[in-house]
Protein backbone atom coordinates (compact mmCIF):
# COMPACT_ATOMS: atom_id res chain seq x y z
CA UNK A 1 0.00 0.00 0.00
CA UNK A 2 1.32 3.43 -0.92
CA UNK A 3 2.18 5.55 2.10
CA UNK A 4 2.56 9.31 2.50
CA UNK A 5 6.04 10.27 3.71
CA UNK A 6 6.95 13.80 4.87
CA UNK A 7 10.68 14.55 5.14
CA UNK A 8 12.10 17.85 6.35
CA UNK A 9 15.55 18.65 5.00
CA UNK A 10 14.66 16.30 2.17
CA UNK A 11 16.68 17.95 -0.56
CA UNK A 12 20.18 16.89 0.48
CA UNK A 13 22.22 14.40 2.49
CA UNK A 14 20.42 12.04 4.85
CA UNK A 15 17.00 13.47 4.06
CA UNK A 16 17.48 12.94 0.33
CA UNK A 17 18.81 9.39 0.77
CA UNK A 18 15.79 8.62 2.95
CA UNK A 19 13.40 10.09 0.40
CA UNK A 20 14.94 8.00 -2.36
CA UNK A 21 14.56 4.83 -0.28
CA UNK A 22 10.87 5.42 0.40
CA UNK A 23 10.24 6.44 -3.20
CA UNK A 24 11.78 3.15 -4.35
CA UNK A 25 8.98 1.42 -2.42
CA UNK A 26 6.42 3.38 -4.43
CA UNK A 27 5.57 5.67 -1.52
CA UNK A 28 4.58 9.29 -2.09
CA UNK A 29 7.18 11.63 -0.64
CA UNK A 30 6.84 15.28 0.31
CA UNK A 31 10.21 17.05 0.48
CA UNK A 32 10.45 20.08 2.77
CA UNK A 33 13.32 22.55 2.93
CA UNK A 34 14.21 26.23 2.90
CA UNK A 35 15.55 26.28 -0.68
CA UNK A 36 13.00 25.63 -3.42
CA UNK A 37 15.71 25.19 -6.06
CA UNK A 38 17.41 22.44 -4.04
CA UNK A 39 14.15 20.57 -3.56
CA UNK A 40 13.35 20.78 -7.26
CA UNK A 41 16.79 19.44 -8.21
CA UNK A 42 16.54 16.51 -5.79
CA UNK A 43 14.95 14.39 -8.50
CA UNK A 44 13.10 11.95 -6.24
CA UNK A 45 10.63 10.03 -8.44
CA UNK A 46 7.01 10.88 -7.75
CA UNK A 47 7.84 13.38 -5.03
CA UNK A 48 6.20 16.71 -4.33
CA UNK A 49 7.95 19.67 -2.73
CA UNK A 50 7.12 22.58 -0.46
CA UNK A 51 9.71 25.22 0.38
CA UNK A 52 9.40 26.58 3.90
CA UNK A 53 11.44 27.88 6.81
CA UNK A 54 10.38 25.51 9.56
CA UNK A 55 11.62 27.85 12.30
CA UNK A 56 8.69 30.15 11.42
CA UNK A 57 5.21 29.21 12.69
CA UNK A 58 3.56 30.89 9.69
CA UNK A 59 5.58 28.74 7.27
CA UNK A 60 4.77 25.61 9.25
CA UNK A 61 1.06 26.45 9.12
CA UNK A 62 1.41 26.75 5.35
CA UNK A 63 3.07 23.32 5.23
CA UNK A 64 0.23 21.87 7.31
CA UNK A 65 -2.30 23.31 4.88
CA UNK A 66 -0.35 21.90 1.94
CA UNK A 67 -0.28 18.46 3.58
CA UNK A 68 -4.02 18.58 4.28
CA UNK A 69 -4.70 19.51 0.68
CA UNK A 70 -2.23 17.24 -1.12
CA UNK A 71 -1.76 14.23 1.15
CA UNK A 72 -4.40 14.10 3.85
CA UNK A 73 -2.87 11.47 6.10
CA UNK A 74 0.82 11.32 7.08
CA UNK A 75 2.13 7.79 7.49
CA UNK A 76 5.76 8.68 8.22
CA UNK A 77 7.21 12.00 9.42
CA UNK A 78 11.01 12.26 9.23
CA UNK A 79 12.81 15.23 10.75
CA UNK A 80 16.09 15.63 8.86
CA UNK A 81 16.25 19.43 8.82
CA UNK A 82 18.90 21.05 11.00
CA UNK A 83 22.53 22.04 11.14
CA UNK A 84 25.29 23.44 13.29
CA UNK A 85 24.11 27.05 13.11
CA UNK A 86 26.21 29.93 11.89
CA UNK A 87 23.98 30.66 8.91
CA UNK A 88 23.47 34.27 10.01
CA UNK A 89 26.07 36.47 11.71
CA UNK A 90 25.18 37.43 15.27
CA UNK A 91 24.16 40.93 16.21
CA UNK A 92 26.82 42.63 18.29
CA UNK A 93 29.43 40.16 17.07
CA UNK A 94 32.16 41.72 19.24
CA UNK A 95 30.30 40.98 22.47
CA UNK A 96 31.17 37.46 23.76
CA UNK A 97 27.83 37.01 25.50
CA UNK A 98 25.96 38.10 22.38
CA UNK A 99 27.90 35.44 20.48
CA UNK A 100 26.93 32.78 23.03
CA UNK A 101 23.29 33.84 22.97
CA UNK A 102 23.25 33.75 19.18
CA UNK A 103 24.90 30.34 18.92
CA UNK A 104 22.55 28.69 21.39
CA UNK A 105 19.43 30.34 19.99
CA UNK A 106 20.40 29.58 16.39
CA UNK A 107 21.06 25.90 17.11
CA UNK A 108 17.86 25.57 19.12
CA UNK A 109 15.81 27.07 16.30
CA UNK A 110 17.42 24.91 13.61
CA UNK A 111 17.45 21.57 15.37
CA UNK A 112 14.80 21.60 18.08
CA UNK A 113 12.17 24.15 17.14
CA UNK A 114 11.88 22.97 13.52
CA UNK A 115 11.12 19.45 14.69
CA UNK A 116 8.71 20.48 17.43
CA UNK A 117 6.72 22.92 15.28
CA UNK A 118 6.35 20.50 12.37
CA UNK A 119 5.39 17.60 14.64
CA UNK A 120 2.75 19.59 16.48
CA UNK A 121 1.35 20.94 13.21
CA UNK A 122 0.99 17.46 11.67
CA UNK A 123 0.35 15.35 14.78
CA UNK A 124 -3.38 15.08 14.16
CA UNK A 125 -2.76 13.86 10.61
CA UNK A 126 -0.61 10.88 11.57
CA UNK A 127 -2.04 7.53 10.51
CA UNK A 128 -3.83 5.65 13.29
CA UNK A 129 -2.61 2.97 13.67
CA UNK A 130 0.72 2.70 11.90
CA UNK A 131 2.00 6.28 12.00
CA UNK A 132 5.70 6.87 12.51
CA UNK A 133 7.60 9.91 13.80
CA UNK A 134 11.38 9.81 13.33
CA UNK A 135 13.86 12.37 14.64
CA UNK A 136 17.50 12.88 13.65
CA UNK A 137 19.73 13.50 16.65
CA UNK A 138 23.53 13.19 16.71
CA UNK A 139 26.43 11.46 18.39
CA UNK A 140 27.12 14.96 19.73
CA UNK A 141 24.14 14.57 22.07
CA UNK A 142 26.28 12.00 23.92
CA UNK A 143 29.78 13.36 23.41
CA UNK A 144 29.37 17.12 23.10
CA UNK A 145 30.02 19.35 20.13
CA UNK A 146 32.75 21.73 21.23
CA UNK A 147 30.59 24.71 22.14
CA UNK A 148 27.76 22.60 23.54
CA UNK A 149 25.05 24.45 21.63
CA UNK A 150 24.59 21.98 18.78
CA UNK A 151 24.84 18.97 21.08
CA UNK A 152 22.28 20.40 23.49
CA UNK A 153 19.83 21.22 20.70
CA UNK A 154 19.97 17.63 19.46
CA UNK A 155 19.81 16.13 22.97
CA UNK A 156 16.63 18.13 23.57
CA UNK A 157 14.88 15.95 21.00
CA UNK A 158 15.32 12.85 23.17
CA UNK A 159 12.88 13.71 25.99
CA UNK A 160 10.48 15.23 23.47
CA UNK A 161 10.46 11.94 21.55
CA UNK A 162 9.89 9.96 24.74
CA UNK A 163 6.94 12.19 25.71
CA UNK A 164 5.44 11.83 22.24
CA UNK A 165 5.87 8.07 22.31
CA UNK A 166 3.81 7.86 25.49
CA UNK A 167 1.20 10.25 24.13
CA UNK A 168 0.83 8.65 20.70
CA UNK A 169 1.43 5.01 21.56
CA UNK A 170 -2.22 4.31 22.42
CA UNK A 171 -3.09 5.44 18.89
CA UNK A 172 -0.74 2.90 17.32
CA UNK A 173 1.90 5.50 16.48
CA UNK A 174 5.59 4.96 17.25
CA UNK A 175 8.22 7.65 17.87
CA UNK A 176 11.95 7.01 17.62
CA UNK A 177 15.25 8.85 17.29
CA UNK A 178 18.29 8.02 15.15
CA UNK A 179 21.61 9.51 16.27
CA UNK A 180 24.24 9.38 13.49
CA UNK A 181 27.96 9.81 13.92
CA UNK A 182 30.24 11.19 11.20
CA UNK A 183 28.38 10.96 7.89
CA UNK A 184 30.05 11.95 4.62
CA UNK A 185 28.34 13.44 1.57
CA UNK A 186 26.15 15.84 3.52
CA UNK A 187 26.25 19.64 3.86
CA UNK A 188 27.03 19.49 7.57
CA UNK A 189 30.78 19.99 7.15
CA UNK A 190 30.48 22.23 4.10
CA UNK A 191 33.21 21.14 1.70
CA UNK A 192 34.22 18.48 4.23
CA UNK A 193 36.42 18.32 7.32
CA UNK A 194 40.17 18.78 7.09
CA UNK A 195 41.98 15.53 6.22
CA UNK A 196 43.37 15.23 9.76
CA UNK A 197 39.92 15.68 11.30
CA UNK A 198 38.36 13.18 8.88
CA UNK A 199 41.03 10.60 9.74
CA UNK A 200 40.38 11.15 13.44
CA UNK A 201 36.62 10.71 13.05
CA UNK A 202 37.09 7.46 11.13
CA UNK A 203 39.66 6.20 13.62
CA UNK A 204 37.08 6.57 16.40
CA UNK A 205 34.83 3.98 14.76
CA UNK A 206 35.05 0.23 15.19
CA UNK A 207 34.17 -0.32 11.54
CA UNK A 208 37.05 1.72 10.18
CA UNK A 209 35.00 3.82 7.79
CA UNK A 210 32.93 6.96 7.56
CA UNK A 211 29.18 6.66 7.55
CA UNK A 212 27.17 7.47 4.44
CA UNK A 213 23.62 8.86 4.19
CA UNK A 214 22.35 5.44 3.14
CA UNK A 215 23.39 3.97 6.49
CA UNK A 216 21.06 6.32 8.32
CA UNK A 217 18.32 6.15 5.68
CA UNK A 218 18.20 2.35 5.98
CA UNK A 219 17.73 2.60 9.74
CA UNK A 220 14.94 5.15 9.35
CA UNK A 221 13.34 2.99 6.67
CA UNK A 222 13.32 -0.02 9.00
CA UNK A 223 11.91 1.98 11.91
CA UNK A 224 9.07 3.04 9.61
CA UNK A 225 8.33 -0.54 8.57
CA UNK A 226 5.77 -2.97 10.04
CA UNK A 227 8.74 -5.00 11.35
CA UNK A 228 9.44 -2.20 13.86
CA UNK A 229 5.86 -1.80 15.05
CA UNK A 230 6.80 -2.64 18.66
CA UNK A 231 9.87 -0.39 18.72
CA UNK A 232 9.18 3.03 20.20
CA UNK A 233 10.76 5.63 22.49
CA UNK A 234 14.22 4.42 21.42
CA UNK A 235 17.42 6.22 20.39
CA UNK A 236 19.25 4.20 17.75
CA UNK A 237 22.90 5.11 17.25
CA UNK A 238 24.38 4.78 13.77
CA UNK A 239 28.04 5.67 14.22
CA UNK A 240 30.14 2.56 13.70
CA UNK A 241 30.69 2.29 17.44
CA UNK A 242 32.32 5.73 17.68
CA UNK A 243 30.17 6.73 20.65
CA UNK A 244 31.90 4.01 22.68
CA UNK A 245 35.32 5.44 21.87
CA UNK A 246 38.68 3.74 21.41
Amino acid sequence: MTRNIVISGGGTGIGLATAQMFAADGDRVLLLGRRAEVLEKAGVPGSVTCAADLTRPADVRRVAEFVARELGTVDVLVHSAGGAGGQHPPAGADDPLEQVAHAWTDNFRLNTLTAALLTEALKDRLAEPGGRVLFLSSIAAYRGSGSGAYAASKAALHPYAHDLARQLGPHGITVNVVAPGYIEDTEFFGAGPAPERRAQLIAETSTGRAGIPGDVAATLHWLASPAAAHVTSQIIQVNGGAERGH
